[in-house]
């Protein structure tokens, strides 16, 4: 039994994610008023055609020939209005709906994409697509059908008990039996609806997380023959989202029976005492066949209001799972306009990097993972930081791309002028950027390269991949650069895919070169090529590498190691 507080604690929830959602709403207020317009005409529509049946049905019992053929004119005409707004209804949804639905995507996206690294990252991907597509779906749906839905089945239930008051107030009595069913189950519905709305979406997340993951690493599960190991654990999450579907039925369906046996009796005691008012000749039988048309609408319509609040607890757990992503901090770039007066200077010249006493702990970390870094990389130089794994290198180049923000110390880039900037998102456009790891997207092997400059041209290309060592397999691919890439690069090699991520760094040309492990597949030689074309096609780039080959080491200018402490030493180069 949950304490009023906690109780307290769910509605202020529920009401802030409400909040969020009717300020974005507010941009389709016109859409929605419209369609609330068109609800409301339809509802009338529908409660003039039950009118109508009234006296056309009066009109005959009493032989009134006028009056029947107008009466069933009207509630003939009423009747086809009625359908006809109720497919005009639904166009309007689906257009509106879907422009809806895709302007929240694509904000919630480009939310994800802006956002500053380090947030985003505490999210796994699978568990990001399952908010971009299933709580967005849930959110827009809510929009354009949801919160018209409420005015419209408020004017039903209205209309509908204006109608009984007028023809017999008993009757809106008898009506109204199960509103102290409703009212004392609420807080239990909203309670268990929120906790299995939220497990399921959570759940799901995790099923989509399951398969990205297992999927784009299915080569390793078969080489390590553990194939029917996730097999078996797919089976097993898939078992855990159908046991919380399955008790969220449940609960639905017992309530659902409670509310059809209430709604039964109700039905039943207005039709008995419709019966007994017509046995009375207080009543006619076309005000018989109203009673029982509206009775049975004023029950539904105040059922379909209370079932609006299951429905709220749905749309406001996706709202509050989407304003989970769309409140992380975003990348300011305040620094864009002076970037973009150094990039002159910094593409002719060359830029130098300047670190002083740089220190940096994660947001979930215990202690520095970059404890004290100091060291400055010039134009034509090579540096590289060495290390064991995990003790920091790969963070470093973190900091240096503007993906984490330093706790303190001090991290800039100047140009040969005398111009000086603070390094941050805004000046990744200094930066090319080769990963550890596969990071080769689908397309053509011209797509790949063209990601960084979309201007380039074929010669660019095939001399970017020349410099990398990488056109000698290019050029035999069926259509050479127009081959295309499947998903992770599964038709290449790991040195070929590697060397296509070198030429995409070098496509870029921008002054700083950023390699993170970037030669660890490649062999000796084809190492000391492509270091060696770096060098001479580039020769006034600043290059900052890490790496585990001592080999590499011949090649820079000055090597840096990071000890477990997180603090960079320069050493001695032995060769």
């Amino acid at each position: 039994m949950k304490k009023p507080s906690e109780y307290a604690e769910l509605f202020r929830s529920l009401g802030s994610e409400w909040k969020w959602l009717l300020r974005y709403a507010s941009k389709y207020r016109l859409q929605i008023v419209f369609y609330v317009i068109i609800g409301l005409f339809s509802t009338a529509m529908g409660l003039g055609a039950s009118v109508a049946s009234k006296y056309l049905i009066d009109s005959v019992i009493t032989r009134n020939g006028d009056t029947i053929l107008r009466s069933a004119v009207i509630a003939v005409a009423l009747g086809i209005a009625q359908i006809l707004i109720g497919a005009g209804v639904s166009r309007l949804a689906g257009v509106v709906g879907t422009r809806i639905s895709t302007e929240i995507r694509a904000g919630v996206y480009e939310h994800i994409t802006y956002s500053k690294w380090e947030d985003i990252r505490k999210y796994h991907s699978g568990e990001l697509l399952n908010r971009i597509e299933g709580d967005v779906g849930s959110v827009s749906t809510s929009i354009i059908s949801y919160i018209p839905n409420i005015f419209t089945t408020s004017a039903q239930f209205l209309g509908c008990l204006a109608v009984v008051l007028y023809y017999d107030p008993t009757m809106a009595i008898f009506a109204f039996m199960s509103a102290p069913f409703l009212v004392f189950s609420s807080k239990i519905t909203t309670r268990m609806i929120r906790k299995y709305n939220k497990e399921s979406r959570e759940m799901n997340g995790k099923i989509l997380s399951f398969y990205s993951e297992s999927i784009q690493n299915l080569q390793t599960i078969k080489a390590f023959d553990i194939t029917k190991r996730y097999v078996e654990q797919m089976k097993v999450n898939l078992q855990l989202h159908r046991k919380i579907k399955l008790d969220h039925d449940k609960f639905s369906i017992v309530m659902s029976l409670c509310m059809s046996l209430i709604g039964l009796a109700v039905t039943y005691t207005c039709y008995g005492w419709g019966v007994y008012r017509l046995w009375q000749g207080a009543i006619s039988y076309g005000t018989m066949t109203l009673f029982l048309q509206i009775s049975g609408q004023l029950t539904a319509s105040f059922s379909s209001l209370v079932s609006l609040v299951p429905s709220a607890i749905t749309i406001a757990t996706s709202a509050g799972r989407i304003m989970e992503i769309t409140s992380l901090p975003l990348e300011e770039n305040k620094d864009d306009d002076k970037a973009a007066k150094m990039e002159k200077s910094a593409d002719e010249n060359g830029v130098t990097i300047v670190c002083n006493n740089l220190r940096y702990t994660y947001p979930d970390g215990d202690k520095p993972v970059v404890g004290s870094a100091t060291f400055k990389a010039q134009p034509g130089e090579t540096i590289a930081f060495i290390g064991p794994s995990g003790e920091g290198k790969t963070t470093l180049l973190r900091l240096i791309l503007g993906l984490v923000e330093a706790d303190s110390g001090e991290l800039k880039i100047k140009t040969k002028d005398g111009a000086s900037i603070a390094v941050s998102e805004s000046t990744r456009r200094f930066c090319s950027y080769v990963p550890q790891g596969n990071a080769i997207f689908s397309g053509t092997v011209a797509d790949n390269l063209r990601i960084v400059r979309p201007e380039a041209t074929d010669e660019e290309i095939v001399n970017a991949l020349k410099t990398a060592d990488a056109w000698n397999f290019v050029e035999e691919l069926p259509f050479g650069i127009n081959t295309e890439i499947k998903e992770k690069g599964v038709n290449f090699s790991e040195g070929q895919v590697q060397r296509m991520s070198i030429a995409r760094a070098i496509l870029r040309d921008a002054p700083i070169i950023v390699m993170d492990e970037a030669t660890s597949a490649l062999d000796a030689k084809t190492e000391e090529r492509v270091l060696a074309n770096m060098m001479k096609a580039y020769p006034n780039r600043t290059r900052i590498i890490t790496t585990h080959r001592p080999s590499m080491l011949q090649y820079c200018t000055r090597v840096y190691a990071i000890n477990e402490n997180g603090t960079l030493v320069e050493i001695e180069k032995r060769f």
